[in-house]
């Protein structure tokens, strides 16, 4: 072996040269695949509850979840929509989200009153004084009545009835488990 002069880099055994490689190829290809899927929260704390719990296998929805990345996009939306109805006069406060909050209680003790809706499955998502109806009832005609209940509580502007009759098939919205 040669001896190193003063200054003079250490020189690599070629297996140790092979396996620092080796190692890092293997790192940059498993790179994207040990990243972590971006969180997801609920930025804009819409309203988001189950109303019934009676029907087993019904499948669950997604939450309403944002990245960070889908938030920055959403936001300025959200907030020309949000106010509009208060500038076109068709709102009492200045933004129509904040009528969720008290849109989607009213949703779940409306159902519940009647108690002709114990043998579903329903959550209820509220924007924009818009309610979504998600999950399972027994029959299309359940799910048309219930539209209609939802349709006539004070504040409700539209609802989109993604209601399916029974379990079996593939749901009508996105699905909390795919």
């Amino acid at each position: 072996m040669r001896e190193r002069r003063p200054g003079e880099p250490r020189r690599r055994s070629a297996f140790v040269t092979v396996i620092a490689r080796s190692v890092t190829a293997g790192l940059l290809l498993a790179g994207p695949a040990v990243q972590a899927e971006p969180s997801r929260v609920n930025p804009f704390d819409d309203p988001f509850i189950a109303v019934t719990d009676g029907l087993p296998g019904c499948p669950e929805p997604q939450a309403p979840t944002y990245t960070d990345e889908e938030f920055r996009a959403e936001a300025h939306d959200r907030s020309q929509r949000g106010v509009s109805c208060w500038m076109a006069g068709r709102c009492r406060l200045h933004n129509a989200y904040l009528y969720d909050r008290e849109i989607v209680p009213r949703v779940k003790r409306a159902i519940e009153s009647t108690r002709r809706f114990d043998a579903t499955r329903i959550w209820a998502l509220g924007q924009r004084r818009v309610v979504w109806l998600k999950g399972c009832v027994a029959t299309a005609e359940q799910a048309a009545e219930i539209e209609r209940i939802v349709r006539d509580i004070d504040d409700v502007e539209g609802v989109r009835n993604e209601l399916m009759v029974g379990t079996a098939g593939a749901p009508p919205y996105r699905t909390a488990r795919p």
